[in-house]
């Protein structure tokens, strides 16, 4: 170690992974998919609340379930409104780092737990739009849809590359 990085450790230490939040989404997706996300908790929890109301312990595990949902769906998409936890924004920095697709099926498997728990309208319209914010994400990491000049090209190259190998095997069967 030279006198230098003695001095500055942190300069010294290498920087953690790049958040992978830069996956070809534009801003204005990232924000439609944080505002579902946010939605979605407040969406599960009011719905989790009013599921609980009841004496079937089935629908109480399912209420419960969806407000730990949107207490998941907060920390993760919106940590500001934790900010009484002390670990929020370490949870929503490693949540950032997740690739979309991760992300996708995250939520939307947290949001049909408790559809299986307890088919009921309220666990249903509560968790859609969850489920919707992990849709989101699942079509982001599909990635861009290609521009139709691009595809012309591929399928004329494509085109060009049969007829080649047509002509060939109908001259080698000459």
């Amino acid at each position: 170690m030279s006198p230098q990085d003695e001095q500055f450790p942190a300069a010294a230490a290498p920087e953690p992974a790049a958040p992978c939040a830069d996956e070809g989404m534009t801003w204005w997706y990232r924000w439609l998919c944080r505002i579902a996300g946010v939605i979605g908790g407040m969406s599960c929890a009011i719905a989790g609340l009013w599921n609980c109301v009841t004496i079937n312990p089935l629908n109480i595990a399912a209420g419960v379930w969806m407000m730990l949902n949107a207490f998941v769906l907060f920390l993760c998409e919106a940590p500001f409104c934790c900010q009484f936890i002390e670990f929020a924004n370490a949870v929503s920095a490693r949540a950032d780092r997740l690739r979309a697709w991760q992300k996708a099926a995250f939520y939307c498997g947290m949001a049909v737990f408790p559809v299986m728990l307890s088919l009921t309208l309220t666990t249903l319209f509560g968790n859609a739009i969850a489920f919707a914010t992990g849709v989101l994400y699942g079509l982001s990491a599909l990635g861009k849809k290609g521009d139709a000049i691009s595809y012309a090209r591929i399928h004329q190259q494509q085109k060009q590359m049969d007829e080649e190998k047509l002509t060939g095997t109908l001259e080698g069967q000459a």
